[in-house]
């Protein structure tokens, strides 16, 4: 193992990670713009948004297209051209490269080449919507987009609904009464949410209240823009368990509060430090005589 110092190595080309305006153009900070101006390449996720950008900043630059349908065929290439001294900035279409967007690949192909990866500040949507969401911005648990459908977004969403920390999670205006009504199934109907949308943008609007709430007005309203979603935390529970009977009623209030017999059992297993096939047993008399 060995400390790996970001400045200072001449030998070796370096990976600089960019982060670009989210929807503002006065997001940019003076080290993005100075470290586009001084690197020999840029690999974008989409070299036509990024070369409007530059453009827009008065920024001569070489493009390199780097998304994840070429990464196989690019990463050995940029790899070769950084062990030569060649200086890369990578940028996404917007905010930072690798959140929600592509880029870990190449940083972890660089690490393992032992060139330096120096990651920029800069604009990203999802702090950018906690702090101003009126949810507890501490812990909080950055989940990104949720799986479109089937078994992995069920799961999904019923392992966030049990997390104690406010979940960040990104959505396009196409799917959020959808993911609304998914999210009231899952985490009931009470939870507080704050749905920022356009930020950084003319039309920058948040949406705070209850899942039910939003879902009813959106009943009204058409979502517009990209949106993130920012999730108030799993309370804590108040019900103190010391007997059997009290698994069987704590089981027996989730369920009367809409949750599913299942995961309420799991739910109550994983409070109480139990096995959920225990509690399984206990809620359905298995195994009595």
């Amino acid at each position: 193992m060995k400390e790996q110092r970001s400045f200072g190595d001449n030998s070796k080309g370096c990976l600089f990670l960019v982060p670009t305006p989210i929807g503002n153009l006065e997001d940019i900070t003076l080290r993005a713009l100075k470290t586009l101006k001084e690197v020999d390449l840029v690999a974008a996720e989409d070299t036509r948004n990024t070369g409007i950008l530059l453009k827009k900043l008065e920024i001569p630059a070489n493009l390199i297209s780097f998304h994840e349908h070429n990464t196989a065929q690019r990463i050995p290439e940029l790899i070769e051209k950084m062990n030569a001294g060649t200086k890369i900035a990578q940028v996404s279409d917007a905010g930072a490269p690798s959140i929600s967007d592509p880029g870990k690949e190449l940083v972890k192909a660089a690490i393992k080449a032992d060139i330096p990866v120096v990651p920029l500040p800069g604009a990203t949507a999802s702090i950018t919507a906690l702090i101003a969401s009126g949810i507890a911005p501490q812990p909080f648990y950055f989940f990104g987009f949720l799986p479109r459908k089937g078994k992995e977004r069920t799961e999904a969403l019923e392992n966030l609904a049990n997390r104690v920390e406010t979940t960040i999670v990104y959505e396009s205006p196409y799917r959020v009464k959808k993911t609304v009504q998914d999210l009231i199934e899952a985490f009931g109907p009470d939870r507080q949410i704050t749905l920022a949308r356009e930020l950084t943008k003319i039309h920058e609007a948040f949406l705070r209240g209850s899942l039910s709430q939003v879902a009813e007005y959106y009943e009204e309203n058409d979502p517009k823009g990209e949106y993130v979603l920012i999730i108030a935390g799993k309370p804590e529970e108040t019900i103190e368990v010391e007997s059997d009977d009290d698994l069987v009623l704590a089981v027996d209030k989730l369920v009367d509060q809409g949750i599913k017999p299942n995961k309420a059992i799991k739910e109550i297993a994983t409070k109480n430090g139990l096995k959920k096939q225990d509690v399984y047993n206990l809620y359905h008399g298995i195994g009595e005589e």
